[in-house]
């Protein structure tokens, strides 16, 4: 038997977190059992891990593989969980481990002692059994730990830039942009020759960026912000953005700086505004609350949600075949992650661990070990 974390939103309003016992999966001839040893606590992970439950509220119990954190699920909020009530739901998007069993297909008869990413959900586990197209083979030398934020990241920031190119922009701009996935954009764009405005909330972290090589780095908390960013945005003619924050004003700010920096050479007034299209995808909810406008960018612009999964599909097979081998050839280069706490599942559950990896905070990522202990 092994152990996997499993998620529960209960009908009767409230979230329980727990370790379950599971048999170790046995694979068919075009799947392999992978031993996890390494995979990333991710804010998609806790979309899933803490569904709409109140996290203030958490209570803790039990000890080790027994622990189980509860917590309320507000009225307001029951609703949105309808889709998942009362279901053990396992988490956990990506990861890497070894190859311990494979079927009889030829292309999982290869994998056999490999170092290999995997995704495919529910990998907060210790073993786990996908199929060979859900696993990308790892360099020699590239352990688990290096390789286990090898697709949400990677291949989100991959994808920012594709989209740029699709949707014929020829600059970006992107927030929360000291975040791990952030400065792997940074790299990309340097190495790929694409302007980037990036976005972050404290001086600290335009020191980081800068030290990366960033060229163009706002401070929301800078008196002179919106100046900055017009004059980037003028500069680079980035008319894409990428938001990581989703709540509050900073959206409509970008839109309306671009509209700006759009006007700054027009050749005459025009009252719909300019016709430079400007566009935000809000891929992330760091800030839970309401987006807002102050409609001052004229007509030509949009804003929609982004997912990695819709792009994907949308790229096609040749398109991610690219992305996942530019991953397995930079892991430990443009896609490198940094971790600050190792932990094992019992660990996890934890009020010391979930009050820091739950803020979501740049620079505190954890990293879970599932045999870490055992």
């Amino acid at each position: 038997m092994a152990l996997e974390l499993r998620s529960t939103i209960k009908s009767g309003g409230s979230l329980e977190i727990m370790l379950a016992q599971v048999p170790v999966p046995e694979p068919k001839d075009d799947e392999i059992v992978v031993r996890i040893e390494a995979t990333p606590v991710n804010p998609s992970d806790l979309g899933l891990l803490f569904g709409a439950a109140d996290m203030t509220t958490a209570q803790y119990s039990g000890l080790g593989d027994d622990a189980v954190v509860t917590a309320a699920v507000p009225d307001s909020l029951m609703k949105s969980m309808a889709g998942r009530l009362d279901q053990d739901l396992a988490v956990g998007n990506e990861a890497a481990g070894v190859v311990i069993t494979a079927g009889a297909s030829e292309m999982a008869q290869a994998l056999m002692g490999k170092t290999v990413s995997i995704i495919g959900g529910s990998m907060y586990s210790q073993f786990r059994c996908v199929k060979v197209r859900q696993c990308l083979e790892m360099p020699d030398g590239v352990t688990p730990s290096q390789a286990a934020s090898w697709f949400v990241n990677p291949m989100t920031a991959q994808g920012m830039v594709e989209t740029m190119r699709m949707e014929d922009h020829t600059a970006l701009v992107h927030t929360a942009a000291a975040s791990n996935l952030g400065q792997m954009l940074n790299k990309i764009c340097l190495a790929d020759g694409v302007d980037l405005v990036n976005i972050v909330r404290k001086p600290e972290q335009v020191a980081l960026l800068q030290g990366l090589g960033a060229k163009h780095v706002c401070d929301t908390s800078s008196a002179n912000f919106m100046d900055a960013l017009t004059d980037a945005l003028a500069e680079t003619g980035a008319t894409i953005a990428f938001d990581a924050i989703g709540g509050g004003r900073l959206a409509g700010q970008i839109l309306t700086c671009m509209e700006a920096a759009a006007n700054r050479n027009a050749a005459e007034y025009s009252r719909y505004g300019s016709s430079t299209y400007k566009q935000v995808y809000i891929y992330g909810g760091l800030d839970r609350g309401p987006t807002e406008f102050n409609r001052g960018f004229g007509m030509m612009w949009g804003v929609g949600g982004w997912l990695l999964t819709p792009f994907l599909q949308k790229a096609g097979g040749e398109v991610i075949n690219r992305l996942r081998q530019r991953v397995a050839a930079e892991i430990n280069t443009t896609f490198a992650s940094h971790y600050t706490q190792v932990v094992s599942l019992p660990e996890m559950l934890t009020a010391e661990a979930i009050g820091v990896y739950g803020k979501q905070a740049t620079g505190e990522k954890y990293l879970i070990n599932p045999h870490k202990d055992a």
